[in-house]
């Protein structure tokens, strides 16, 4: 839960600045008016252009965030007259000055003759993103592996034409989290970007075990010694891997498919499947040490590998139509976690900020601030100023929207 007390009067403004503190919005703001300084150095002076401030800063992010709630493709619509149009917020800045820095928008303005890293515009802002994560909340024990579902808006690739549709790049790069799945709280974020089309691209590499055993070892570097208990997806699980964890105090329960995992090590008899019928409920295991495999049928062969429940232990599935169906205990908690995850997905991955630029940095900066929104939300609902308000997930946007503008209505939203 979180690691300190909020007090009742807090504000999701209050929430937000836990990962979006005053220092990194100037720092936005500093870095912004470097860039527009270095640009029109090189590309001539534009007359248009006054330094940005703070105040401006923290409304242009109420402008990006709004469209999160309400889901317009562009946000430039909120200064039209058509249905997204929202005169409410319109008046705050004017259409042309939020163009004017939504163009010399930066956290980075300068590459250091150090630098390598392709993140280097936007790591320093992950890095604060990633402490602020880490001061304000403790996890759970049982925590996830996972892209979160950050697909486009379905309403939008519903009704736009195949033209937009083949207009819009696609991503060149995936997102991965460590969440704590008693709360949905997303503890790590880790960027992996496609660096190139060749043989290390992330294309080249997408069912590839290396990959995604590498994404699991960062995401978990801060998690040693702690006892976690980690879920984790086909592509992830891995008998080699799960070893490596096990010696830094990480424990694993992970399912297994002999399609996308990386099998090495495992026996074959437990990977392919019997001949004879089976009932459902039934189940095999093999061990190795704390390792075990567990093949367990329900209308279908199921495997799981843990070193983080005794496969003896019993555990139950429970269906609507079919009833209880026994299991080990391992496979009733990684469908119990699992499902909540696929619950997040269901309420918070509508959230996320429409505004789709082309710059690989910036839609992974719109991304990880729709991250911390979400965090903070989560937040808000486990702190004492939720019984004073409770504000719904889409309530708690517009407010902190309203806040990031200045607007002065403090009145509750219904």
């Amino acid at each position: 839960g979180p690691t300190r007390k909020m007090p009742l009067t807090a504000s999701a403004m209050d929430f937000f600045q836990l990962f979006v503190p005053d220092n990194v919005l100037k720092n936005m703001v500093v870095q912004t008016n470097m860039y527009a300084k270095k640009y029109q150095e090189r590309f001539g002076s534009d007359d248009a252009w006054i330094d940005v401030t703070l105040t401006e800063m923290k409304a242009f992010l109420g402008y990006m965030i709004s469209t999160s709630i309400h889901h317009c493709e562009s946000v430039l619509s909120i200064w039209s007259s058509g249905f997204y149009s929202n005169k409410s917020i319109a008046l705050i800045m004017t259409q042309s000055r939020f163009e004017k820095i939504l163009k010399y928008f930066h956290i980075v303005a300068f590459r250091s003759s150090q630098t390598t890293h392709s993140l280097y515009k936007i790591q320093p802002f992950l890095d604060s993103l990633q402490n602020g994560f880490d001061s304000a909340f403790r996890p759970s024990q049982a925590q996830v592996l996972h892209e979160p579902l950050i697909d486009e808006d379905p309403v939008f690739i519903a009704t736009c034409t195949e033209r937009e549709l083949r207009k819009r790049k696609k991503r060149k790069f995936s997102l991965w989290v460590r969440q704590c799945s008693s709360t949905g709280f997303i503890c790590q974020i880790y960027v992996h970007l496609k660096e190139g089309s060749g043989a290390d691209g992330l294309d080249a590499l997408k069912n590839k075990p290396q990959l995604h055993s590498m994404v699991a070892k960062s995401l978990c570097q801060n998690a040693s010694g702690k006892n976690y208990i980690i879920f984790t997806g086909p592509s992830i699980t891995s008998l080699n891997l799960f070893e490596e964890f096990e010696k830094q105090e990480i424990y694993c329960c992970g399912l297994l498919s002999t399609r996308k995992s990386d099998c090495t090590g495992l026996p074959p008899s437990m990977l392919n499947n019997s001949a004879a019928p089976q009932s459902r409920g039934q189940y095999r295991i093999r061990m190795k040490g704390n390792m075990s495999l567990i093949c367990w049928y329900n209308k279908g062969h199921f495997r799981f590998l843990t070193n983080a429940y005794s496969p003896v232990q019993q555990g139950v599935i429970i269906k609507r139509k079919s009833g209880e169906i026994p299991c080990p205990l391992a496979v009733e908690a990684f469908a119990a976690h699992l499902s909540y995850i696929c619950k997040y997905d269901d309420k918070y991955s509508k959230y996320f900020i429409s505004h789709k630029p082309n710059k690989t940095w910036q839609q992974v900066f719109w991304f990880a601030i729709s991250i911390a929104i979400n965090n903070a939300y989560i937040l808000y609902k486990m702190s004492e100023a939720y019984h004073v308000t409770r504000y719904s997930r889409a309530q708690f946007g517009e407010r902190l929207v309203k806040e990031l503008l200045g607007l002065e209505d403090t009145s509750p939203i219904h």
